[in-house]
């Protein structure tokens, strides 16, 4: 085995949990509405969305509401990517979401830079009582899409850390009342990190053929 080989063996070794199904890069979120900073600062502390190869030509997306502050996600939306359409809405106990939110497009989305526009079909919302049926502190949502044709979850992962596939959210259910719209904050770092190693293993997979 040549060095290069044994070195990229080693690299894939090293990141072999970042690359399997298990594995998931986390996101935060930044505020874009700012209708109050002190309910920014609580979504932004608390929620995060972690991003999972589910297998298949399949990406998992979880939502997650650490707390403890009140706050509840009641809508998610998706713009553009290689996301071909919802396959799976999986309500963690307390959740109860369903495809297609109200309204179609995520609050305040001129203020996103560019401008957020949900694609046709990638959103879901909470059922009414909207607030306590939506992910509050300390519970989950997850949404599993099926991709485009050929794309991967090494696609959906660059998509992300670019800006060409976004993720919003619109949360309410804050103490001081009130709403916020947040978009995913890229974290390059960490999703360089996940796709280093699927394309380390695909390249060892390749040497060993």
């Amino acid at each position: 085995m040549k060095l290069s080989s044994r070195i990229i063996l080693g690299l894939s070794a090293a990141l072999l949990l970042s690359a399997t199904p298990s594995a998931a890069a986390t996101l935060g979120f930044g505020c874009i509405s700012n209708n109050s900073p002190a309910n920014c600062t609580i979504a932004e502390a608390q929620l995060a969305v972690d991003v999972t190869d589910a297998g298949g030509g399949q990406v998992l997306f979880t939502f997650t509401n650490l707390g403890p502050a009140a706050s509840s996600i009641t809508d998610v939306y998706f713009d553009d990517g290689s996301l071909l359409a919802i396959a799976l809405v999986n309500n963690a106990p307390g959740v109860d979401f369903s495809q297609l939110a109200t309204p179609a497009n995520l609050p305040a989305a001129n203020n996103a830079s560019p401008p957020f526009q949900t694609t046709a079909g990638f959103s879901a919302d909470s059922n009414p009582p909207v607030q306590p049926n939506g992910v509050n502190p300390g519970e989950t949502l997850s949404i599993q899409f099926s991709l485009q044709g050929i794309q991967t979850f090494s696609d959906v992962l660059a998509e992300l850390s670019d800006g060409r596939l976004r993720i919003g959210i619109h949360v309410q259910g804050f103490a001081g009342g009130g709403s916020e719209s947040l978009v995913n904050v890229p974290e390059p770092a960490s999703i360089a990190l996940l796709g280093l190693g699927l394309a380390a293993l695909a390249f060892v997979r390749r040497k060993r053929i």
